[in-house]
């Protein structure tokens, strides 16, 4: 093991872009050394982990592994702490989904859909903090992030699987936040992101016409993006020391919105799925 790090240590799955790669940036210029995996774009994770570096002059180190496989948590952690002696925050930010946005066709989605995305979305988040825990209990401002989304309280979202595995990430949340003390564990439910995942996810019809919708419909005017998410994060890591069992809704004001405005966008982005299932 090295020496103890001065600087405290985050570890960011899914680092590599969107929401895990502001709360990277974010947290480096605040001055914390950054772990960052990747399950696959290895590259784009080190250029992240460069502009860290390149923020704050603090150290960083990008690992390639899959949340969903037991042994690769557990390298992350061991590597994690080999660099650094120490580790004050997880963010569980890795996700996956399959776009089946019409909740009404139970054919779009079939047993392996959700076996592959609760192993990435509930269980990675659970054994990336069962490895976590004892190097958290040693930290003075231990904490847990999870990055859920509105999907699993509303029930909405790209697919049925996507929204049950959120909203049993939303409640391992409370549950581990009851159970963990000191460790704070709470959890960031965005909206609608702007962002590249869910504009290659929906296309550029969908996309749009859904963001236009919200950005009309609700109270803020507008939809969450990476940045954004990335504030409500660093505020639980950093500034909010005693609060633990939070669920933050991130949506710009679409959660209290009426149910006819609520479902407005996903009634859209229904007509586009049947339009592109009756082209085929």
């Amino acid at each position: 093991m090295s020496n103890l790090s001065k600087n405290p240590v985050a570890i960011i799955t899914g680092g590599s872009r969107g929401i895990g790669a502001a709360t990277a940036l974010l947290l480096a210029s605040k001055g914390w050394n950054i772990a960052i995996t990747c399950s696959s774009t290895l590259e784009d994770a080190n250029s992240i982990i460069k502009k860290c570096e390149e923020v704050n002059n603090i150290e960083g180190i990008a690992i390639q592994a899959d949340v969903s496989i037991d042994e690769e948590c557990q390298k992350t952690i061991q590597e994690t702490v080999k660099k650094w002696g120490r580790i004050d925050a997880l963010i569980n930010n890795a996700g996956t989904s399959k776009f089946a946005w019409d909740h009404s066709d139970l054919e779009q989605l079939d047993a392996d859909d959700f076996l592959r995305i609760y192993s990435v979305n509930l269980v990675g988040p659970y054994q990336m903090v069962k490895h976590a825990k004892p190097y958290l209990l040693k930290s003075s401002n231990p904490s847990i992030t999870n990055i859920s989304s509105i999907a699993g309280i509303k029930g909405i979202g790209s697919s049925v699987a996507y929204a049950a595995s959120k909203g049993a990430l939303n409640t391992m949340t409370i549950s581990m936040a009851r159970n963990l003390g000191p460790i704070r564990v709470n959890a960031v439910c965005p909206g609608f992101v702007e962002g590249e995942w869910l504009k290659v996810g929906l296309g550029d019809e969908m996309f749009n016409a859904a963001k236009e919708n919200l950005e009309l419909k609700v109270p803020l005017k507008a939809v969450a993006n990476p940045d954004s998410v990335a504030q409500s994060v660093f505020s639980f890591v950093e500034v909010n020391k005693i609060v633990t069992g939070q669920l933050l809704i991130v949506d710009g004001g679409h959660h209290p919105v009426s149910y006819t405005h609520l479902r407005a966008h996903e009634t859209k982005a229904n007509r586009v799925c049947r339009r592109r299932r009756e082209k085929k």
